[in-house]
């Protein structure tokens, strides 16, 4: 009976790891239009990370490669992985990286200690284990190296999801973790980290909704539990969005992080 457990946790992680892909492939060939905010915070870790030069590095979830691109210009030698096919193509149309690895950052294709930087913007958020992904990635350090991480950490989205409790009782975001629990899974090894509230703001909540697709951001673990968000709720969901004078905002817990291979 164990046993059956144990394989059906892994046939739902699988699962979900599938839907995941498949949400990014959709958005692939229009994701650097609306991926403002990732970029964003890709060029906060970027300088966290340093002046790297002459290195392997890999970008753990590469998406299209527009981070892949920025370090390949200070000559590195970049591997760019990324659960998603689509957005390794559109990596290799840009000729970002050296190497384009379809795989899983819970599972890297790479010896011990061969890896000088790991660099991962916005990706942890989608595993449901960080642990087994800091595991991974300390292994393929070399000595000296470094893994640089943003995350998204609980309180993220929270208008989103804020403003569909008026209107039904389901859940309209992933759960996120707590800086805590974030930091505590980092507490194996030396580290820093830093956390961030950024605020993005709309004009109206179709807009906001469009970019969190076009980014494919919007799969949900518990999607057959919920209802698709459809034309007919804008109107209630606006009427419920918290609102300024600079449009309505979504709020964004941005955990930033460096961790040392001693």
């Amino acid at each position: 009976m164990r046993l059956y457990f144990m394989q059906k946790d892994l046939f739902n992680m699988q699962f979900h790891k599938n839907r995941i892909a498949y949400s990014f492939d959709k958005a692939a060939n229009n994701y650097d239009k609306y991926a403002n905010f990732q970029r964003l915070c890709g060029y906060h870790l970027c300088k966290l990370t340093g002046n790297v030069i002459k290195k392997n590095l890999l970008d753990a979830g590469c998406g299209t490669g527009w981070f892949s691109q920025y370090w390949k210009s200070n000559n590195n030698k970049v591997i760019a992985l990324d659960i998603s096919k689509n957005m390794l193509i559109e990596a290799y149309k840009k000729h970002a990286a050296n190497m384009y690895i379809l795989g899983d950052i819970e599972n890297m294709p790479f010896l011990n200690q061969t890896i000088d930087i790991v660099f991962s913007n916005l990706v942890l958020q989608w595993s449901p284990n960080i642990s087994q992904v800091l595991s991974e990635s300390y292994r393929i350090l070399k000595p000296g190296g470094i893994l640089a991480l943003s995350t998204l950490a609980q309180g993220s989205l929270i208008e989103l999801q804020q403003a569909w409790k008026n209107i039904d009782d389901y859940s309209h975001i992933n759960n996120f973790l707590s800086f805590s629990s974030i930091s505590n899974a980092c507490s194996l090894y030396r580290h820093q980290l830093s956390a961030n509230l950024k605020c993005v703001y709309y004009e109206n909540v179709q807009k906001l909704l469009h970019e969190i697709r076009g980014v494919g951001a919007n799969y949900l673990h518990n999607r057959n539990k919920s209802k698709f968000i459809g034309k007919k709720y804008l109107n209630d969901l606006e009427k419920f969005w918290p609102y300024t004078s600079q449009g309505f905002r979504l709020s964004y817990y941005v955990v930033y992080g460096v961790i040392y291979r001693d």
